[in-house]
């Protein structure tokens, strides 16, 4: 019965034609039907590098709808080629003696943020410097750990705004290579710097990049090599030859800044600078500064003629030998046509000048070694963020909150991000912009979903336990030192703790926090280097008495208190080298060799002394006795007492003692008798970091 009705259903030509249009459409690839379509997400993350991937995280965890878009077949692309001689010079230092996870991110410049514990680089490498391998392997793990949203294959080739505004604003479209759209409410720009940073100067075409130089340093054997830089990627590169080639010159405009001198890791580390012993030491390798823009890299005439009668020689071996290249200055050249290296003769060189020439030598190669710059070409000029004004313009401009400068609801993340702090801190590294990723993060979830900055409410007498237990394990803070700080907004007697705030963004602290500042004031805590610049490893490199925290030349905590926020004016005119304006105190907690401000002289009761200037409050710890007898003297006795000692609190928090004056019939029934994991008064993550117990610290790490 069911068989002759299917038959008759078969003979109707229309279902027919149906049946086989739909298997003709079945029959179509997937780029077919996604052609010329569009695709809708709230958030967009442009790049599945390390920043991207961060950010990944934060709105997975917000529940958020986001994709992260990708042009390569996995994550991490950029550390698959670069650094060109593989090892990465982020430390990974597992060994720390502490179990504490925050104060170990200190020491680990390669792990992401998350809440697995155990979703870090050391799974896979166990280095100091990790090889760069490593680093995408890592990259993958996290994805597929975590979950993320990645969509590999897409690469975007033009961004522009969307024309409609809509109540939530513009938004942004971005078209892939098949034609596909994406559009978002809000773009995240996480794609790093891929485009080699050139100087054009004639000659230029003679000079080999980084990106395609070869490796093996058996291709340098007894060759003199300029190059062009003096920073890590031209270091590293001068390190890997270091024993092939017969001489190595570095040439840039500024001289060598070593990152143990300056503080900011994107200077040179000690990692790949040996080439400093070979020059200090006259070994044949050097220095020399000069412009860029002035030079010419060019043949000699003589050698060029040589060079052309050893071809056919060269060709029966397969191999043609290099000509010589000097480099020498554009205004002794004869024309600046670019087009004449085979036209120069003794005259055009610096040497028939001047004897004594530092570069009169000839070269075999010259490698291009200046780093890299941002991507602008793929934005249209409805969604380009403008260039930084720092950085050679490099980077794009954004605003201290990371949104860029005239591109409403585009921000920019990671090293892209770096215009902010460049050279000064470490917000281009990922052990810097995992914190300001999620500081952006925090500020999108205030915009578009009303969620205010995380906050934690502390009672007065509590919050230089917390202050302690944040200089001393906080990693934010300590990676980014003089950037992000941590804010707390005075309320009388209790205060609101607000972590990683961008200290640059203070005057627009009530619309990016969500919270409002009262008649008390505010106090912010900033971790940084002082301003005397001396010998970094000479006598008297740091300062060791308390009475002169403020001269400490080494990263130490800091405390600005302002009883206003400060204003755009404020922050502009700023003295040179504070990450804020002038507050109206300022306490300097003394540098310390260990990085542990625990010492009760040193540390804890100048920060208490200065916090009771700033609150007007006697801010002691005592003990059960004093309170009693300050009770009965005192119309008010000490904070310490009235919320403490006379609400039945006692001196010490800990269930031990609790648990034996409770079966000793020391405690009351009701809320006094609760146990300090219950008290409301007594908030959880206070109990567990023993936060009330007395002025010092007592962190078990």
């Amino acid at each position: 019965m069911m068989s002759g009705q299917s038959f008759k259903v078969m003979d109707s030509p229309i279902l027919l034609l149906l049946a086989l249009l739909v298997a003709l459409v079945q029959c179509f690839p997937d780029d077919y039907h996604s052609h010329n379509s569009t695709r809708h997400h709230d958030y967009c993350v442009l790049g599945a590098g390390p920043a991207g991937l961060q950010m990944g995280h934060f709105l997975s965890k917000s529940q958020r709808d986001y994709i992260i878009l990708e042009r390569n077949s996995g994550p991490g692309s950029f550390f698959n080629i670069y650094p060109r001689h593989r090892k990465l010079i982020s430390i990974n230092k597992i060994y720390t003696g502490r179990r504490n996870r925050e104060f170990n991110l200190r020491h680990d410049w390669n792990s992401l943020l998350s809440d697995r514990p155990d979703l870090l680089l050391q799974r896979v490498s166990r280095e100091l410097y990790p090889d760069a391998d490593s680093f995408p392997r890592y990259l993958s793990m996290y994805v597929k750990e975590l979950g993320l949203k990645v969509q590999y294959g897409v690469d975007i080739g033009k961004i522009r705004a969307s024309e409609s505004e809509s109540p939530r604003g513009r938004g942004y479209i971005l078209t892939d290579q098949r034609g596909l759209d994406y559009t978002c409410r809000v773009l995240l720009v996480s794609t790093g710097l891929w485009d080699p940073q050139k100087v054009q100067f004639e000659g230029s075409d003679l000079v080999e990049g980084y990106e395609s130089i070869p490796v093996d340093p058996e291709e340098y054997k007894d060759q003199a090599v300029l190059i062009l830089g003096k920073g890590n990627s031209a270091f590293e590169t001068a390190q890997s030859i270091l024993g092939r080639a017969s001489r190595i010159h570095l040439y840039s405009p500024s001289p060598v800044r070593l990152a143990w001198q300056t503080h900011y890791v994107g200077d040179l580390r000690a990692v790949n600078n040996e080439l400093l012993d070979t020059y200090q030491l006259k070994s044949l390798d050097g220095l020399v500064e000069g412009g860029l823009e002035d030079i010419a890299i060019v043949r000699n005439g003589e050698d060029e003629k040589k060079r052309s009668g050893r071809k056919k020689k060269c060709r029966s071996s397969g191999k043609e030998k290099r000509g010589k290249l000097f480099l020498t200055l554009s205004e002794l050249l004869d024309s600046s046509d670019g087009k004449n290296s085979s036209k120069v003769t003794a005259t055009n060189l610096p040497v028939y000048h001047n004897d004594n020439f530092s570069l009169r030598q000839p070269y075999d190669r010259v490698i291009r070694c200046l780093g890299f710059r941002f991507n602008f070409s793929i934005f249209d000029g409805s969604a380009r963020p403008p260039s930084s004004e720092g950085a050679r313009g490099r980077l794009p401009g954004v605003t201290a909150w990371y949104e860029g400068r005239g591109t409403p609801d585009l921000f920019v993340l990671g090293t892209a991000a770096h215009s902010r702090d460049y050279r000064s801190s470490a917000g281009g590294f990922v052990h810097g912009f995992r914190y300001t990723v999620r500081a952006v993060h925090r500020v999108l979830e205030l915009r578009y979903h009303s969620n205010s900055w995380p906050s934690i409410k502390l009672s007065i007498s509590q919050l230089q336990s917390w202050l302690l237990r944040r200089v001393n394990e906080a990693s934010g803070p300590y990676q980014m030192f003089g950037v992000l700080g941590d804010i707390i907004l005075l309320r009388g007697s209790h205060c609101e703790y607000l972590e990683e705030f961008p200290l640059q963004a203070l005057p627009q602290f009530s619309s990016l926090s969500g919270h409002q500042l009262s008649k008390h004031g505010l106090l912010v805590l900033v971790l940084q280097y002082g301003l005397n610049r001396t010998d970094s490893l000479g006598p008297g490199r740091a300062e060791s008495e308390w009475t002169r925290a403020w001269r400490s030349n080494f990263l130490h905590p800091v405390l600005y208190y302002y009883d206003k926020l400060p204003t755009e004016r404020d922050m502009r005119h700023r003295p040179v080298g504070w990450p804020l304006p002038r507050p109206k105190a300022v306490h300097h907690m003394i540098e310390d060799f260990l990085t542990e401000w625990d010492g009760p002289i040193s540390h804890s009761q100048p920060l208490r002394r200065f916090l009771e200037h700033c609150l007007h409050t006697d801010l002691r710890a005592f003990y059960a006795e004093s309170c009693f007898r300050l009770s009965l003297t005192n119309r008010k006795p000490p904070l310490f007492c009235r919320q403490g000692y006379l609400r039945k609190h006692g001196v010490v928090r800990n269930r031990q003692l609790w648990q034996h004056a409770h079966e000793a019939g020391l405690t009351l029934g009701g809320q006094d008798s609760a146990s300090p994991d219950t008290d409301p008064a007594f908030p959880n993550y206070l109990t567990r970091a023993g936060a009330s117990v007395s002025s010092a610290i007592n962190l078990d790490f």
